[in-house]
């Protein structure tokens, strides 16, 4: 299974714009990608564990080891290819 780890805080205009593509990607790749959402003010520790400076952050992980990631407002085109490769 492939998994997106999603950072993000509350207080981020990007991680907002970004929020409605992360929906539409959670509906349309359901059972082939699990997203885990982040959120780094509730959990300093895990955005440490990956050295996530700015958010946000896209990690795609398979079978529990980092494959790809992106920072910043990504097409969601962009996503779905990491997702994908």
């Amino acid at each position: 299974m492939v998994k997106l780890l999603d950072f993000w805080a509350v207080w981020c205009g990007p991680c907002r714009v970004m929020a409605p593509v992360l929906e539409e990607i959670k509906k349309e790749m359901s059972g082939k990608v699990e997203v885990e959402e982040i959120n780094v003010d509730e959990d300093p520790k895990k955005a440490s564990e990956f050295g996530v400076m700015s958010i946000p952050t896209y990690v795609v992980l398979k079978d529990g080891k980092e494959v790809g990631r992106k920072i910043g407002v990504t097409a969601k085109a962009e996503l779905v290819k990491l997702l994908q490769s």
